[in-house]
């Protein structure tokens, strides 16, 4: 019975705690099932300031890590009201990057960062985008925005790289930003982080493997300035040499069964009666819609971004649009099956805000937790 008991705190509750109970190892260095408000920040580790910072979901992270998340910029107000609501920052600034790299009064406290963090807008290298026919032109990100030209923004957030000159610098983006044309675009990014000062390096990761309930690979760059690096440097190849940091994680996949509650009452979970009947013709092994479509419609690629969620898997990215269904059951993931697969806390306040698109915006707080554990570990905790 005791072990019995301990088993139900491992999955809904606390894993750590429940580990030191049995003297194990803890399985996951941090949980998904988590609540703001209850967690004691230790602020112990070092300033952060987070750009492009959206609801918070790389603020928590480096929360969780034990860093002072200081302030944020973004350009949308709903979002700056929502991480107030949520964070209560001591500096917030809602602009652009672009308005925001030039000033000039900036508070002395933003020239003393451990770490400047940032996840610009990626939509234009997305794989689930137009890409190539998206570059150099203005968008609007989200309504109630002003026209941005999105894939400069990165190198407006290096310019401010270049004047704060933080010790370390986090960049968050999508795989796609390393497939066809757009590798000439990283090669860019790593020239000017060389002109702001910097040792720049990237690591595609997934979120799966570091305790997040959700398949979620993004690249992060990483960058230590130079007059910090010495100690750690290596010779990466004849040409080329980097500070040493190892990004590496496997911890054990969280799937669907492990986070499901069919007991949230969520209306908009489920699905149309066009899907259900689609869903009523799927096989197993069938990834997707267009698996099932083609079977029976003769229509194999329609409805490709429709994918079934198997209970003994991780959810799949996280996005704003509500497409993937459960293959064991006639619905999509609910409120709390989202929030705990983006690794957010349960008493997060959305404000009003369309929790979906806040989610999928954001980088879950559980990925940068372990970076930026790692990035203290091994280089800020030896400066």
């Amino acid at each position: 019975m005791i072990l019995e008991s301990t088993e139900v705190k491992i999955k809904h509750g606390n894993p750590n705690i429940a580990n030191a109970v049995l003297g194990a190892v803890p399985v996951h260095k941090f949980h998904y099932n988590w609540n703001l408000k209850e967690t004691v920040f230790t602020k112990d580790k070092g300033k952060v300031f987070s750009c492009f910072a959206c609801g918070g979901g790389s603020t928590m992270g480096y929360k969780l890590a034990g860093f002072d998340v200081i302030g944020h910029n973004d350009i949308d107000k709903k979002m700056i009201e929502v991480y107030k609501l949520n964070h209560n920052p001591k500096y917030s600034f809602l602009e652009s990057i672009t308005t925001f790299a030039k000033r000039k009064d900036l508070p002395k406290e933003l020239y003393e960062l451990d770490i400047l963090d940032g996840s610009p807008p990626c939509s234009s290298f997305s794989m689930a985008g137009n890409r190539e026919k998206d570059w150099g032109k203005e968008k609007v990100f989200r309504e109630g925005q002003a026209e941005q030209i999105l894939d400069t923004l990165f190198f407006d957030f290096i310019d401010l790289a270049k004047e704060l000159q933080p010790k370390v610098v986090v960049a968050e983006n999508v795989k796609g930003l390393l497939l066809g044309d757009a590798k000439d675009y990283v090669r860019r990014i790593y020239t000017e982080f060389e002109k702001a000062g910097y040792y720049c390096q990237h690591f595609l990761l997934d979120a799966s493997k570091m305790g997040v309930p959700q398949k979620r690979e993004r690249v992060f760059f990483i960058c230590l300035r130079k007059d910090l690096a010495k100690p750690f440097l290596y010779q990466k190849d004849m040409f080329t040499e980097l500070p040493k940091i190892n990004m590496d994680f496997n911890e054990p996949v969280i799937t669907l069964n492990d986070i499901k509650d069919n007991n949230a009452n969520d209306e908009k979970c489920e699905m149309t009666d066009v899907k259900r009947n689609i869903w009523n013709n799927r096989v197993y092994g069938d990834s997707d819609f267009s698996c099932t479509l083609g079977r029976i419609e003769n229509r194999p690629n329609s409805m490709f971004n429709n994918n079934y969620l198997y209970g003994d898997k991780p959810l799949n990215t996280i996005t704003s649009k509500k497409n993937d269904v459960l293959f064991d059951e006639p619905r999509h993931c609910n409120f709390n099956e989202n929030t705990s697969g983006q690794s957010f806390p349960k008493d997060y306040d959305f404000n009003k805000m369309p929790y979906l698109y806040l989610l999928g915006m954001s980088v879950p707080p559980i990925m940068t937790a372990q970076i930026s554990t790692q990035i203290y570990s091994q280089w800020l905790s030896k400066l």
